[in-house]
C-alpha cells in the first residue's frame, strides 16, 4: 500500500479548520508550518525517545526518499553505474544509496558546481553540469558510459531532468527512477522508441519505505552510529528566520 496516495490523499478533510477554513497549507496530507497537525495513524512512527529530533528529522522525508529510491526501487547491482540528477539532500541520499549498493561509478548532475565537493562524501565519482556542454546532458552521459548508465535517479522535480534521466540509461536494461514532484501542467515527453529499446521508468514516493516499520529501524541505525544522517545538513536555521532558508534555497546553497 502506498501510504501517501491511499491514506493521505483521502485524509485531506481532516484538517485544522478554524471557521471552516484550512489554517495551514497541506504537504502530503500534513499541515505545514504549525505546531500541531492531524495525521493518519499509518503515517506516524514511534521512534527511540533518546534520538535527537534535530538530526533524525531528515528521515521523515528527504533522506528516506532519496536513499529508498536507489536501494528499494532502482536496486543497482554491485559494479553498475548510476547517475543522480540533483545534488540537494534528496539527491545526496540517492548517491549514498548507490554507494552502499556498491556502484562503480556515481555521476552527479547539477547546475551548481559548488555542490560537487560535498557530493564526494556520499560516493559521487564524477560531476556533470549541463551548462558546461552544448549538447543534451543525456548525450553527454551516454558518451561517458559507452551507451548509458545502468540506473538513473531524478531528484529535482524538473520535467526536463526527468526526461534526461530516462534517456541517459542504457538500452536493454537501463532503469530510471523519478523522485522529484513536477508542476501540475508538466508533461513527460520522449520518443516511443526509448520504450521499445527496453528502457524502463519508475516513480516512487518516500522511497517505497513504510513509515511505521522502516523509520524506527533507520533511527536505530543512527543511534548505533551505522548512519550519520547529520551529514546531510549544511544549515541550521531557527523557525523565526525561515526567510533565510528560502533565500538560501533559491540560491541553491
Amino acid at each position: 500500500m502506498n501510504v501517501f496516495t491511499d491514506l493521505l490523499v483521502k485524509f485531506e478533510h481532516a484538517q485544522i479548520r478554524p471557521r471552516q477554513k484550512p489554517l495551514f497549507p497541506r504537504i502530503f496530507g500534513h499541515e505545514a508550518g504549525g505546531e500541531y497537525t492531524v495525521s493518519h495513524a499509518g503515517c506516524v512512527a514511534k521512534i527511540n525517545p533518546e534520538a535527537p529530533l534535530d538530526k533524525v528529522c531528515v528521515l521523515s522525508c528527504g533522506v528516506s526518499t532519496g536513499m529508498g529510491a536507489t536501494l528499494n526501487v532502482a536496486k543497482p547491482q554491485k559494479g553498475q553505474t548510476v547517475a543522480v540528477f540533483g545534488l540537494g539532500a534528496v539527491g545526496l541520499a540517492a548517491c549514498e544509496g548507490a554507494r552502499m549498493a556498491g556502484a562503480s561509478r556515481i555521476i552527479g548532475v547539477d547546475l551548481n558546481p559548488g555542490r560537487f565537493d560535498r557530493a564526494k562524501i556520499f560516493g559521487v565519482t564524477e560531476f556533470v553540469n549541463p551548462k558546461d556542454h552544448d549538447k543534451p546532458v543525456q548525450q553527454v552521459i551516454a558518451e561517458m558510459t559507452d551507451g548509458g548508465v545502468d540506473r538513473a535517479v531524478e531528484c529535482t522535480g524538473s520535467f526536463q531532468a526527468m526526461i534526461s534521466a530516462f534517456e541517459c540509461v542504457h538500452d536493454g536494461w537501463g532503469l530510471a527512477v523519478l523522485v522529484g514532484v513536477p508542476s501540475k501542467d508538466d508533461a513527460f515527453m520522449t520518443h516511443p522508441i526509448n520504450f521499445l529499446n527496453e528502457r524502463t521508468v519508475k516513480g516512487t514516493i518516500f522511497g517505497n519505505y513504510k513509515p511505521r516499520s522502516d523509520i524506527p529501524a533507520r533511527v536505530e541505525k543512527y543511534m548505533n552510529k551505522v548512519s550519520l544522517y547529520f551529514q546531510f545538513m549544511n544549515h541550521f536555521i531557527v523557525l523565526s528566520y525561515t526567510r533565510i532558508f528560502f533565500y538560501k534555497q533559491l540560491k541553491m546553497e
